[in-house]
Parts: structure tokens; sequence; C-alpha cells
């Protein structure tokens, strides 16, 4: 059994954990259902995500399951959240615990406040690449979708943590169960309106 943890606070960017999380329970069920994912939060009341989403938490900081792998997701409400001492003390605690810890967009800022990412290499939305390297003690690496240290990865920005969530459950179950996720979830990227796309109306 692997328990996955996804952490919710207000303001989280609904991909970052939706992303992984269908990643986590198309595992789970291609797994005949030996696993699990629980959402968790700082307490019972309905998140409201940044873009106006709803989500209710299964679990409080106090009573969640043990966890095998913990998500920290990113969004606006990173900026609010690094200075909760609960939601940042809880991060840290219960990494310790854990097999992996993940981090998805700007979650990366949270997994330094905790000081998860100290001496690491990590990385973050593009757009926060510097303002995370200014907070010293850390190695932003800018050219991968997501990076992996230890038993620390971190994702770029919203839809990259797919990506990790992906190479996540090839880690744990292997790069063939990983495979059959994706082709399961038809994660095959082709996007329209790339930069150098010829035009073709």
């Amino acid at each position: 059994m692997t328990t996955y943890g996804v952490l919710l606070f207000e303001d989280v960017e609904e991909l970052d954990f939706t992303g992984p999380w269908e990643v986590f329970m198309v595992s789970a069920m291609l797994r005949e259902y030996q696993d699990r994912a629980v959402l968790i939060a700082e307490r019972t009341d309905p998140i409201r995500c940044v873009n106006g989403m709803r989500v209710l938490p299964d679990h409080t900081f106090d009573d969640h399951p043990s966890l095998d792998v913990l998500l920290v997701p990113g969004g606006q409400g990173t900026r609010l959240q690094v200075h909760n001492p609960a939601l940042v003390d809880w991060i840290r605690t219960t990494s310790a615990g854990v097999s992996w810890t993940a981090g998805v967009c700007t979650g990366a800022f949270l997994l330094h406040k905790a000081g998860l990412a100290s001496g690491r290499r990590i990385t973050t939305h593009r757009l926060f690449h510097e303002s995370l390297q200014a907070r010293g003690d850390v190695t932003v690496v800018t050219g991968s979708r997501y990076v992996v240290d230890g038993n620390l990865v971190t994702s770029q920005g919203i839809s990259a943590g797919i990506d990790m969530a992906l190479w996540l459950i090839g880690a744990l179950h292997g790069r063939d169960h990983a495979r059959r996720v994706r082709e399961h979830m038809q994660y095959e990227p082709a996007p329209p309106y790339l930069a150098d796309e010829p035009d073709v109306r």
C-alpha cells in the first residue's frame, strides 16, 4: 500500500494538485486499489482554489493516515502560507516520515521555508526561478520540468507536476507501470499554437 498525501490551502493552484492526483489514482486503479490518495488541510473547511474550484479535505494535520508520499502544490496561496507556522511546521515534520516529498510549482517556496530544500537542487515555475534562488542555500535548476535530489522531487509550473508524478510512480512501482498509467490517461502532449508551429489554416 502506497499512501499519497496531497496538501491543500486557500488559493492553491488547481492543476498543481489535480494533475498529480489523477496520476496517483490511475496508478491505484491499475494496482487494484492497493494504493490511496488523501487530501489534507489545516482545517476541515472547504478550500477555495485560486481559480474558484472548491475542494473538501479528507483529513486535517491532526488526523491523517501515515503517508508514504507528501505532495506540496503551489499557487498564489503560497505567498501567505510561507508565513503560516502551523503549515510550514507540518510540512517539515511530515516530510521526515515519508519516503518521498514532492513539490509542484511555487510549492517549492514552502519546501524551502520548511528547510527541506537546504543544499539541494530544486525547480519551480519559470517566473519564480530568480526569487527562489535569491532565498539562498539552494540551487534552482531552470532547464528541467522536474528535478530529483535524494528523496525530494520538484517540478516547474502547473502542468509539469503531471510529468513529475509519472516519474514518481515509476520510481515507486516501476517504469512499465508508469507507462501504463500514462497510456490510460492518454497523456501525450501535443499542444496547439506552439511558437514555431506553421500556420496550417
